[in-house]
């Protein structure tokens, strides 16, 4: 094969490897909202909904990275015990935070568009939802972690991330990761 030859496929097959990822990444983000869904419409109470929703959601969300990513350039200061500690905080923040938008058996109507990738083993997928008739612009972060993963949910144009990060770093240059974790444990803590 020539230099040439070698050139014109990569040039043929670059478009479709990303096109490959993209219909991946959105199929696999429509397969968990819709795990999702489902396990919602199984639970009785909303007092449930976050427990049942808790091992479909740490199978399609990368909590360690979204954690990481949400205390910023000091999660390199935390021994991998303050890691693992921040982490289930922080998932369990998360997880309630969530599961308290929900009304079982209430489903919101989403709209998928056109996913990008923005960066090599990152997509994003755009989606237009309208639920208890209010319409939001969102946008799911994914990322190569095993497979496809949800490391980020940009709501009208707000990063999830980028909210703690504001607020865990802050706390973070207070304390240090002990700050970290008692301020995730007192959020952890306070009544639903």
């Amino acid at each position: 094969m020539t230099l040439r030859s070698f050139l014109i496929l990569l040039m043929v097959a670059s478009p479709l490897a990303v096109s490959a990822q993209l219909a991946e990444a959105q199929t696999r983000l429509k397969s968990a909202v819709n795990e999702v869904l489902a396990v919602a419409d199984r639970t009785a109470s909303r007092g449930t909904l976050a427990d049942s929703l808790r091992p479909v959601l740490q199978k399609h969300v990368s909590f360690e990275t979204m954690t990481k990513r949400a205390v910023g350039p000091g999660w390199k200061q935390f021994t991998p015990a303050q890691q693992q500690q921040a982490t289930q905080l922080f998932t369990t923040l998360i997880i309630r935070s969530y599961s308290n938008k929900f009304t079982p058996g209430e489903h919101p109507a989403i709209t998928y568009q056109n996913p990008v990738s923005p960066a090599a083993s990152r997509v994003d997928v755009p989606a237009s939802m309208v639920y208890k008739g209010s319409h939001y612009t969102v946008i799911y972060r994914m990322e190569q972690e095993g497979g496809w993963r949800i490391t980020d949910v940009v709501i009208e144009g707000v990063s999830l991330i980028a909210n703690y990060r504001s607020q865990l770093d802050a706390q973070f240059k207070k304390g240090g990761a002990n700050a970290v974790i008692s301020s995730l444990n007192q959020s952890v803590s306070r009544p639903q």
